[in-house]
């Protein structure tokens, strides 16, 4: 398939095509818990997110369409923490993986579900980058490698939040000169919204004072059949990506840039994700499953770069980005220790994440797409993640 001539239509083609042969053999492999229900979505009580950390108030805000798709959002790390869409019977559905309040995400093992993440989203190996001749060094919070900005990275944070309309929310923070190692004082705005056409936009800016890094995204969790209902690994995914970059045993890019045809990573045709993830291929022990970097063919807001279904409840997500990568991670570290908003634990591969970005460790890795930003430029890009049922 040229995938330049990628369409819901051939998707939804291979949705049949694959549902007479690959999904039972995915159930078969998976040894997580399967479950018959879907979850639909509720709100939590804005009081579960009203909160002082840092001597700054948090609180929990609340974005909805013309139809229904309603978004909760929280300025304590920029937080997605609801996404309820409809699905093929209208019903609503919590497609984001989330906690029910701000002490069970700061109580929480896993740092990242639903966070806007910087100042560097990914890995930078071994905690250190070169910048105009000087070395600057990190924390190493993901041994040996710095991981999503730090120890405390911009999930982490008080945000200032500034509601602008029902269905747009404007974050704004300023990253102090050398905080988590970073040089210059970066000023950043993510302007999150919910548009008509049952989308969820992120916009992106930051300017520096000092030449610096960027690589701003947001880190939701996903279970297009909804939160507690099981496992992701019938989801079907396609991407308009003819290449990765593979990694090593600490997930940091070789450098190189591979075809994914032939592979378990191509996925140029809808596939499952879990036809071919327990396949014998070194990089998918490295990453113990899916945690690698996807080279997007084109990322131009023109054409998605990457759709996916949920088996359960028909919702399809369709992401557009101006980001050049992807990284796709199939839940491979949850490990069932937090409770998550409808009282289910975090099961092994109950949730994905797809987060558009710039590659890991582009700072050392000058092949890449440049993350660098110099004061008197503007970091701007966006990402879409837009849903329907056909």
């Amino acid at each position: 398939m040229n995938l330049r001539t990628l369409s819901l239509g051939v998707f939804t083609a291979g949705i049949a095509a694959l549902s007479a042969c690959n999904q039972p053999a995915a159930k078969t492999t998976t040894n997580t818990t399967m479950k018959d229900t879907i979850t639909y979505g509720q709100l939590p009580p804005d009081s579960a997110f009203e909160k002082t950390i840092d001597g700054k108030q948090t609180h929990l805000y609340t974005l909805k369409n013309k139809n229904g798709m309603t978004a909760t959002i929280t300025n304590f790390g920029g937080r997605l923490v609801n996404l309820l869409v409809p699905d093929s019977a209208g019903k609503m559905i919590d497609v984001s993986v989330g906690m029910a309040s701000v002490d069970d995400y700061i109580k929480s093992t896993e740092r990242y579900y639903g966070g806007t993440i910087g100042r560097y989203g990914n890995r930078i190996a071994n905690g250190h980058f070169t910048l105009d001749g000087k070395q600057y060094t990190l924390a190493t919070n993901n041994p040996p490698n710095t991981l999503h900005g730090g120890k405390k990275g911009y999930q982490d944070v008080v945000w200032d939040a500034k509601k602008l309309n029902d269905q747009t929310l404007e974050l704004t923070y300023l990253s102090k000169d050398m905080e988590e190692g970073f040089p210059g004082n970066l000023q950043v705005k993510v302007t999150y919204s919910i548009t008509d056409d049952n989308s969820f936009k992120c916009e992106y800016e930051a300017t520096t004072d000092k030449t610096t890094v960027v690589n701003l995204t947001n880190h939701a969790y996903f279970n297009l059949n909804g939160e507690g209902s099981g496992t992701i690994l019938d989801h079907l995914v396609q991407f308009k990506a003819a290449n990765y970059t593979p990694v090593d045993s600490t997930l940091i890019p070789t450098g190189k840039i591979e075809p994914v045809k032939g592979t378990p990573f191509d996925f140029e045709t809808p596939v499952t994700i879990g036809a071919r993830i327990n396949d014998n291929n070194v990089q998918l022990k490295n990453g113990k499953g899916y945690d690698h970097n996807f080279v997007l063919d084109k990322h131009d807001m023109a054409t998605p770069v990457a759709i996916v279904k949920g088996d359960k409840t028909g919702i399809v997500m369709e992401i557009y980005t101006e980001e050049p990568g992807l990284q796709f991670y199939s839940g491979n570290f949850m490990q069932a220790k937090n409770i998550m908003k409808y009282g289910e634990k975090d099961d092994y591969r109950t949730a994905f994440a797809m987060e558009t970005q710039h590659f890991p460790d582009s700072p050392n890795q000058p092949q890449f797409p440049s993350t660098v930003l110099k004061p008197g430029q503007t970091y701007k890009t966006q990402s879409v993640y837009k849903f329907k049922t056909k």
